[in-house]
């Protein structure tokens, strides 16, 4: 079967058309990624072990990563910084890895040791509900409960100023 017709006008064309937009539609993958304005997922529906950190009107930056990520390593000094400097104003992060085994993922926290949450994605239920583009990926989030800032991947330095302009103007911001 042609998937691409010749003359897409032709009858025979736009059901072919109409038929490949169906089946893309609702091909593995074809969810649209979470995107800045859209409503973040609600964590406490993952099932991660442990007590989240009460989130209720505060300024959230959820981190995924990977134990395996040379990025992710050169993240979790910063978000350290971060967390230091802005969580008694309302910040709250949580990092969520996307490693397969808990062993993996067990050794990365214990060489860390992150003053923040973190948490293993059981199943990769959220990784995949986000859909998250790279390894790592932080998505900022408003006391509203939108994504207000995406960052993929993480450049010393950069990022870490980008995130502290970012939660200062959250942070400035009424809980609604």
């Amino acid at each position: 079967m042609n998937l691409f017709p010749a003359n897409p006008l032709t009858r025979t064309g736009c059901l072919r058309g109409a038929l490949l937009g169906i089946a893309l539609a609702f091909a593995p993958g074809a969810l649209a990624q979470i995107k800045v304005g859209d409503p973040f997922p609600s964590l406490q529906s993952v099932g991660f072990s442990g007590a989240l950190p009460d989130a209720r009107d505060k300024v959230i930056l959820v981190d995924f990563w990977a134990s395996w990520c040379a990025p992710c390593r050169a993240s979790f000094p910063a978000y350290g910084r971060i967390q230091s400097e802005f969580a008694a104003r309302g910040l709250v992060i949580v990092a969520v890895s996307v490693d397969k085994t808990p062993a993996d993922y067990a050794a990365f926290v214990r060489r860390m040791a992150p003053p923040f949450f973190t948490a293993l994605d059981p199943g990769q239920k959220l990784v995949r509900e986000v859909r998250v583009p790279t390894m790592p990926t932080s998505f900022l989030v408003g006391r509203d409960g939108r994504v207000r800032y995406i960052h993929k991947g993480f450049h010393s330095g950069t990022t870490e100023n980008e995130l502290r302009e970012e939660i200062e103007g959250l942070l400035a911001e009424k809980a609604g």
